[in-house]
This record gives C-alpha cells, structure tokens and sequence, in this order.
C-alpha cells in the first residue's frame, strides 16, 4: 500500500451487505432503527461500491463485519468475503475479521486459519451486541491468537447505536460497552493493540485513561461527527494522547468526507490532524 496516494486511513468501516448472501431478516430490523437513527440511507453499499467510494476519495480503509451469531442468531457476512475483495484491492483496502467470542477455541481456529490463508490484519469486537464481558475468559483464546501474531483489535465501546430506539433496545445490554471492561484484556495481553471505538459517551473519559496507562491502547473517533465530541477528547488529542488517536468513520452511517470536514473546524492543531487522520493508523496496522 502507497500510504502517500491516500489523505486519510479509515479504521471502521462496516460491509453490511453481502454480495453472496440475502440480507438477514434479524439485521434488517436493527437497521431500519440505526438508519432512522442516524439519519442514513437504508439501502446500505455493497463492498464493490464501498471501494468506489474510498477510491474517490483518496481514503484507504478497513472493513469488517460483526458476528451476532450466538447473542441474536443473525448470520454474518462471511470473513472469507471481505477478506477476498481486500485482497483483489490490496493497495486499499485492510480486512479485518469478526468472531463470536462464544465459539471459544473453534474460533480461534478459525481466527489462525483468516491470519494465515486471508491475510486478515485484525478483529473486530462488539461486546454489547455480541453479549459477553470483554475481559470475560471465555474470549481468552481468541485473544491468544491475535496476540501471537501482534495483531489490532477493535473493540465497541459507549452507546449503541444498534437498538437504539427499539424495544428494550433490541435486547442490546450497553453495559457491556463500559471501556473499562477491556482494561483486564488489555493488561493481560500487551502484544495485542487494543483499539476502543467512538468516543466512549457516557464513559469518555475511561478510554482517554485507558490509552493514557497502557502502550497498547488506542482510541478511533469513529461513530460521531467531530462537532459533537466532549472537548475532553478535542483537549487530549492535542496534548498527550496525540499519537493515540485515530480516525474512523463509522461508515456507511457516516461518511469519510463529512468526518474530515467536520474535523478541520473543531479545534485540532493543525500538526495534530495529519497524525490522527493517517500517521497513528499506520504505525498501529502495521503499515510502516
């Protein structure tokens, strides 16, 4: 990957639509609601049109989806998938994959077999939608996979935009998405880069900690317009966390253009954007 060609890496991108497989009926209504909730269009990107649009825009990324399977019983989009256009656009795209922590060692079977015949790059985690303690044992031997091979993972945490709005919020428990929840994993596994997704809201300043006490902690700002961050965030950024944070956008709920538009006229120093748009990212995936 030419880093130069790119204005920004994206870290959180979403595939929410497969191009081999029809939409879940269980995905579709929690889409409806994160639709009305954002704001979004309903008829989500294909990865074929996500690469277009990063294309146009200059923006390298990485995607991934998240395995429900066990908490909701939603079938995901496969690994393999993403992991397959990824390598057919690997001068863009950065595949990340999704396991249920409640497949125990089958999934770190499976996690070992992505890393080694895909060429996966990190995971992804939801602990709210994926109904489990992050640093609950039960994920111990996925993160030991991961850890080997010194790979990121990123980890939702704060509110969830997923249920909000429906009943019972769709039976998503945001207890799960508390940062401070990692902090055990993250301890117990220093040769794991953990990245804590969004700003955190109503925990902001748990992950600011987090990233502050441990070298293999790292925030994405994805999830938010920048307009809306606690000032905490904005404040930390410039100053000791600089080389923390990273940008995501959450796409295809926002989209990478408006992200970096509204960053620009937040109050981010001026050496400070080009770290958090690209240079934290590519020291943490790997890429120089």
């Amino acid at each position: 990957m030419d880093l130069d060609k790119f204005i920004a890496i994206d870290v959180h991108v979403h595939a929410e639509v497969s191009c081999c497989d029809p939409e879940d009926p269980v995905m579709s209504e929690f889409m409806d609601a994160t639709s009305k909730y954002f704001k979004a269009d309903r008829k989500r990107p294909t990865i074929p049109e996500t690469i277009e649009l990063y294309r146009e825009q200059n923006v390298a990324f990485v995607m991934f989806t998240v395995d429900i399977e066990s908490a909701f019983g939603a079938k995901r989009i496969r690994n393999e998938e993403i992991a397959e256009f990824a390598r057919d656009n690997s001068d863009i795209m950065i595949p990340f994959a999704s396991i249920d922590p409640h497949k125990g060692k089958y999934g770190a079977r499976e996690a070992r077999m992505l890393i080694e015949e895909y060429g996966v790059k990190g995971f992804k985690f939801h602990p709210p939608m994926q109904d489990f303690h992050p640093s609950d044992r039960m994920a111990y031997p996925l993160y030991e996979v991961i850890a080997e091979y010194k790979l990121p993972a990123v980890f939702h945490t704060g509110h969830s935009g997923m249920g909000t709005g429906m009943p019972g919020g769709g039976g998503v428990k945001l207890k799960y998405g508390q940062p401070m929840l990692v902090d055990d994993a993250a301890a117990d596994f220093p040769d794991m880069k953990f990245i804590m997704a969004h700003p955190s809201w109503p925990w902001t300043d748990e992950s600011l900690s987090m990233a502050l006490h441990k070298d293999n902690v790292f925030i994405d700002l994805s999830g938010w317009s920048p307009k809306y961050f606690p000032p905490q965030v904005i404040r930390y950024a410039n100053g000791q966390l600089r080389h923390k944070m990273l940008f995501g956008s959450d796409f295809p709920l926002i989209t990478p253009q408006a992200w970096i538009k509204a960053a620009k006229e937040v109050g981010f120093k001026e050496e400070v954007l080009p770290l958090i748009l690209k240079e934290n990212a590519a020291r943490v995936l790997g890429l120089k």
